[in-house]
Parts: C-alpha cells; sequence; structure tokens
C-alpha cells in the first residue's frame, strides 16, 4: 500500500482518504483497537472524507415477491388493477399506489424500474438471481451485490464490517454469499436478533488474555500457511484478522443510542430498527447492508397483506431519504428496493396474487442513481412489458454504474477473466447521474 503523505498543509484538508488509509495500515490492528465507527465519525474531517468519497448500498429486500401493483406500478380501474388507487407524486406524471403517500412526496430522489423481465419465478432461484445479477455456472459461483461491494468499496484495514444482513424472519431466508471472491469478503449475517452474536470478549478472559490468544492464533496460523500457498486459507486468516475491530463496533448496532425522535422517525418495529442500523452502519462506512422484510408471497388475500405492509415500507423507506438527506449522505448512500420477482396481474380464487417474473417493478434511491424518474412501461394490465425492458443484468449494470464501478471489468480465477455483469450488458444511462 501507498502511504505517502498528500497533506498539502492546509488544516482543511489535513485528513484525506488516501492518508488515512495509508496511516490505518501502517498503524495496525492498534489503530482501530477501540473503534466503534460512530467514534470515527466524531472526527469532522474523517466524517466528510467518508461522506465524499465511499459509497455505500442499503439493500430493502422484499422476501417471496411484492406486488408491483400494489406498489409501483399501480392498475387502477384494469381487471387486474385491485382495489387501491394511484395517486400523483411529487414528479409530474409519476403515479403510485395509493399505499405509499410519503414515498410520493419524495419520489424526486428515487427512480422507479417498471420494467423487469427476469424469467424466474421459483423463490430459491429468483432470489439468488436478483441478489448476484447473474446465473451461477457449473464451475463459478458468483458473488452478491454485497460481496462485491465490499471488495469494491470496503477500506483497507477497516474494523468495521464491509457487508451486514439481517434477515430475522423464519420464512424464505436467503443467506449472503461471497461466491469465488472468498471468506473475506462475506456477510455478517444476523439471523436471530438485531446484535451480532458472541461480539463481547467473556468476562472471565481479561484484555492481556484475549490479546494474546489471538497473538497466538496468528501465531499457529501463519506456521500452518508456510509452504501452503492457497487462497481460501488467505480469505480465512484475513477474516479473522478483522475480529478484534468488530467486537469494537458493538455500538453500532445499537438503536437505543439513538434519540426518540430519530427512533420514531423509523419506527419501533423490527424492520423500522433494522433500517435504522443500516443507515447507522453506513455512516460508519459499512459499503453494504440488506434488510430484509417478510413475508411478501401473497397467494392469498394479497390486498389485505399489502394493505398491512407497504405503509411501513412506505414509511421506512421515507425515513431513510430524509435521514440520508440531512446527513449529508444520500448522494452517495444508495437504497434499493428490490424482490426476487413481482405478483400476477391476474388474481387467483384465494384474491391472491402467485409469482411473476415477466412484467414487475423495483426502485433505487440515490447513490448516483437518477431521481424522479419511472423507467420503463407495462401495457395496461401488467402483462408484459412493452417500453424499456430491463433483465437482472442491466439492473446490476446500472447500479454498478452508478456507484462508479465499472460493469464490464473482469475478476479473475486463476487465469481465466470473469466479467463483472453477463458480457455485452449495457446500463440504463437515462438512470445513471
Amino acid at each position: 500500500m501507498n502511504t505517502k503523505s498528500t497533506f498539502c498543509g492546509s488544516n482543511d484538508h489535513r485528513l484525506n482518504r488516501r492518508g488515512f488509509l495509508g496511516l490505518s495500515a501502517a498503524a495496525g490492528v492498534s489503530a482501530f483497537a477501540d473503534m466503534t465507527g460512530l467514534d470515527a465519525l466524531s472526527n469532522s474531517a474523517l466524517a466528510g472524507e467518508l461522506k465524499k468519497d465511499q459509497k455505500r448500498v442499503i439493500m430493502l429486500w422484499l422476501a417471496g415477491g411484492s406486488s408491483q401493483l400494489e406498489t409501483f406500478d399501480p392498475k387502477p380501474g384494469a381487471p387486474t388493477g385491485g382495489p387501491f388507487r394511484s395517486i400523483q407524486t411529487a414528479v409530474p406524471g409519476v403515479h403510485i399506489s395509493e399505499l405509499m403517500p410519503k414515498l410520493a412526496a419524495r419520489m424526486q430522489h428515487t427512480c422507479i424500474i417498471r420494467s423487469l423481465n427476469t424469467k424466474n419465478g421459483d423463490h430459491g432461484g429468483a432470489a439468488k438471481l436478483m441478489m448476484r445479477g447473474r446465473r451461477d455456472e457449473a464451475v463459478v459461483k458468483y458473488p452478491d451485490l454485497g460481496a462485491v461491494m465490499a471488495k469494491e468499496m470496503g477500506r483497507a484495514d477497516s474494523k468495521v464490517p464491509d457487508y451486514v444482513t439481517f434477515y430475522t424472519q423464519t420464512e424464505g431466508r436467503m443467506a449472503g454469499d461471497s461466491g469465488f471472491l472468498g471468506s473475506r469478503y462475506a456477510p455478517m449475517e444476523l439471523t436471530t436478533n438485531n446484535q451480532p452474536p458472541d461480539i463481547r470478549k467473556l468476562d472471565g478472559i481479561s484484555e492481556l488474555d484475549h490479546v494474546q490468544r489471538a497473538d497466538l492464533r496468528e501465531l499457529m496460523s501463519k506456521q500452518f500457511s508456510q509452504g501452503r500457498p492457497n487462497k481460501v486459507l488467505g480469505s480465512h486468516n484475513e477474516a479473522y484478522q478483522r475480529v478484534r475491530g468488530l467486537m469494537a463496533s458493538e455500538k453500532l448496532f445499537d438503536v437505543s443510542q439513538e434519540s426518540a425522535k430519530t427512533r420514531d422517525l423509523y419506527g419501533r418495529s423490527q424492520f423500522g430498527e433494522q433500517a435504522l442500523i443500516a443507515r447507522r452502519l453506513a455512516e460508519a462506512g459499512v459499503p453494504f447492508i440488506r434488510v430484509a422484510r417478510a413475508w411478501w408471497d401473497s397467494h392469498g388475500q394479497n390486498f389485505e397483506t399489502h394493505q398491512e405492509m407497504v405503509p411501513e415500507l412506505d414509511h421506512v423507506m421515507a425515513a431513510l431519504i430524509d435521514d440520508l438527506k440531512d446527513r449529508g449522505l444520500l448522494e452517495n448512500t444508495m437504497i434499493v428496493t428490490l424482490a426476487e420477482f413481482g405478483r400476477t396481474p391476474g388474481i387467483n380464487s384465494s384474491l391472491g396474487r402467485d409469482h411473476f417474473a415477466s412484467a414487475w417493478s423495483c426502485s433505487i434511491t440515490g447513490g448516483g442513481i437518477k431521481g424522479g424518474v419511472a423507467y420503463g412501461k407495462t401495457d395496461a394490465n401488467g402483462n408484459k412489458v412493452v417500453e424499456g425492458e430491463a433483465d437482472a443484468a442491466k439492473l446490476y449494470a446500472t447500479i454498478y454504474s452508478a456507484l462508479g464501478i465499472n460493469p464490464h471489468k473482469n475478476y479473475y480465477l486463476g487465469s481465466r477473466p470473469v466479467p463483472l455483469v453477463e458480457p455485452g450488458t449495457e446500463a440504463i444511462k437515462e438512470l445513471v447521474a
């Protein structure tokens, strides 16, 4: 790593990002021994550099498949439309479901894509596709968006996690996956509560014992590694070296650190509190956080399900937009609201909507995306895409481009180049700011 100082002598530039990374690498573990992330942000220079330079993504994962007709692409009056009206948003000519009035008032920050055709209506396969942007090959297991963000946007020697995922419901749980990038970029999975398990040092172990045990593990690991060049082993050791810093990040996951006003802004529901933690993590420099809300699989009573769940989604999205904007983070923090697929325009005998991957919607806010846009179009009943069709690869090429990541870059498996997105895929240029 280049540790040459770029300090020009001005107090305004006393700590720039490159200089910070160089210093952190030189200082090693001790530089972050007591870092909680939020403490680091109390340094105004560092906070400014993180806000200016580092992109992050907060993904709101609507597990089970939400209905585009009750959210982003309503069809009032159509036989397939259902009982809810559409409402005018802050952007002239753009309408969304009446169940989302708060997002409607903030539509200038948000892009809706109404023309997804991803061709996979199976929960497991579709979830993998939409988390990765492409299908695995027989001999290649691709990383998901979180792992790519961890690799591309993670700070060198950072002791806050690079990739955190919340899925604390029981239905349809889909683990994050770093694929061929290895365990260094695997997620911290929170599946039982909002606090990482086993993150605290045991009371019966002194600080000295804790440090010496870590030193012993590192010594034994280095001895074992000698003469055994292995990428998997190296990745495992890199992940282990981050443990001490992760232990110091405990407060990031504690919403009681926030004011009652802020907690009320997000809501006291599990989804709201996890979204608030996601903001705290993003502010501390975590590149990717996924918050899953289950269970949207409304084969029966679709309208009752969405009447309950969509207003909560609307509230949480509005809170994130407002909070990130107020903190100067929205420009560099992307909110992706996505599911594995949408719901059928046809209404079944149980007054439900079934799996539908041929013409559905998602939304993207901030982080280099152009707001105030409704891209693509479905027909009058929502049965097919008639304008601007986009598959998973095109969606991901657009996300990467907006974040400043070249979607055509190659990773390598040995000497084999592996493109980040499907070859020949282009971003939707109209959506990149």
